[in-house]
């Protein structure tokens, strides 16, 4: 068995069927983590025994005829960022790295468990998810499957890399900035980052991004997206932000293909430097899709400016709120915290007044003003996902005290509009690695984004099935 070549739609209907028991996909998947994760650091905590107590209640289940949920047996990997019963949430942090164990899950991880996943463990995370790369002091760093000296992306790093990698089929993520479409893009998956509110993030503690970031999953194709997130979206009455359920199944959105009469192509936005080669991969890829009859309306500028000034002020206060709580509870101290977060904290505490955070918010509504505008033209925008080249080790400091965010310029102003956006593996760079292609559609158009990944993937012929086998 390869979860990398394996569909989780069929794969949990084997175990309805019991023609697969829960109890053998569970078991290849700590067998692959124990063979593969001390290379590439995905896991930071795992559970066999609580795994394969979950996986025996769901094939007595199985048995008995009971119902067992769309995605029965499926074994899943959590972010360490949000709750799941019996491990702690580091969020990567020294300062929450001795917390107790978690009692309830998150309103993700609860919706898939209901749903018959299998808990296995908890996957790594940069400090309070707050950079590209996935490294921090309490588990190290984790290596891109694809290359392990090679970065993972982040803030989900840890997610792709273990699902890249075939540890499991499934790992949860969120993406504030990015985290869920840049580890796909750098890790070779199709994800989709859904609009703010369709994966609910209620609960007894409010988000900490707040209006930036939404729940997802990182998974290998797009329609496997669509089939789990049919599983976790709907409305939460603890989430302010939540969004009503949709009309339609998302899977069965997918069905019946068949490639969009026109979309924009943006391959700078306006203000981004594209790495030259990165750009030819993106283009090829646009161009496959115009041969399918697609009109391809290029747009140079779509915004006046890079955004980021104002999406790294909403993001650094957000933490700067978690540390100074966890400070004064006696967490932990500041020189706990990584230096180069530290120094972006301090930033953003010496830069921000009183009205930065609705002047963010403004810039929100202008960016997506600007996309209203764009999408008259056609529904669905195309650029890179990200700038750059996957970057080596953790090369990915900082410029004048700021965080460098020019290799991952495209991302995060899709958070501060709240828009539907993915990505799917475009093609490799010619050192093998992949490329992603940015996929972004209007306010709550979540089904014209998952049907065009399906498309790409369809006309590209992704095959994602990592090379990455563990050393003999």
């Amino acid at each position: 068995m390869d979860f990398r070549r394996e569909d989780i739609e069929d794969l949990a209907a084997r175990v309805r069927g019991g023609e697969l028991s829960s109890r053998e996909l569970t078991q290849h998947a700590l067998d692959r983590i124990d063979a593969t994760n001390p290379e590439v650091g995905a896991f930071v905590a795992v559970d066999a025994e609580r795994a394969l107590a979950q996986a025996d209640d769901i094939d007595a289940r199985v048995a008995a005829g009971e119902e067992t949920g769309p995605l029965a047996g499926i074994p899943i990997g959590v972010k360490d960022t949000e709750g799941a019963i019996g491990f702690r949430t580091t969020s990567g942090s020294l300062l929450f790295a001795e917390g107790d164990p978690a009692t309830e899950d998150s309103v993700l991880v609860s919706r898939l468990r209901q749903a018959g996943c299998v808990i296995v463990g908890k996957v790594n995370t940069p400090e309070l998810a707050w950079k590209a790369d996935t490294d921090n002091r309490v588990f190290g760093r984790t290596g891109n499957p694809w290359s392990l000296d090679r970065s993972a992306g982040g803030s989900s790093g840890g997610s792709s890399a273990a699902v890249a990698a075939g540890m499991v089929p499934m790992a949860t993520g969120s993406d504030g900035g990015g985290s869920l479409r840049i580890p796909g893009s750098l890790c070779g998956l199709t994800t989709m980052k859904p609009s703010l509110g369709r994966v609910p993030a209620g609960g007894p503690t409010p988000p900490g991004w707040a209006d930036l970031s939404s729940k997802g999953v990182l998974v290998h194709t797009a329609r496997e997206s669509a089939y789990v997130l049919d599983a976790v979206i709907g409305p939460e009455p603890t989430d302010i932000r939540a969004l009503p359920m949709p009309d339609e199944s998302w899977r069965d959105a997918v069905e019946n293909l068949h490639a969009p009469r026109r979309v924009i192509w943006s391959p700078t936005l306006g203000y981004a430097v594209v790495d030259p080669e990165i750009r030819e991969v993106c283009e090829a890829a646009v161009r496959q899709l115009e041969a399918r009859g697609t009109e391809v309306i290029v747009v140079d500028d779509v915004f006046d400016e890079d955004p980021a000034i104002p999406w790294l002020m909403l993001s650094l206060t957000a933490n700067l709120r978690v540390v100074e709580r966890a400070v004064a509870a006696g967490h932990g101290t500041w020189d706990d915290l990584d230096p180069a977060l530290r120094s972006m904290l301090e930033w953003a505490k010496g830069t921000a007044t009183p009205t930065t955070a609705l002047e963010s918010s403004d810039t929100a509504h202008a960016l997506n003003l600007k996309l209203v505008e764009l999408f008259h033209q056609a529904p669905l925008l195309l650029t890179p996902t990200v700038a750059g080249h996957t970057p080596v080790g953790s090369d990915y400091g900082l410029v004048n005290g700021v965080q460098d965010v020019a290799w991952v310029r495209f991302t995060y102003p899709f958070n501060l509009t709240r828009s539907p956006a993915g990505t799917v593996c475009a093609g490799f760079t010619g050192e093998g690695m992949p490329v992603g292609l940015q996929v972004v559609g209007p306010q709550h158009a979540d089904v014209a984004v998952l049907r065009l990944l399906a498309v790409l993937e369809e006309t590209l012929g992704v095959d994602h099935a990592c090379r990455y086998e563990p050393a003999s």
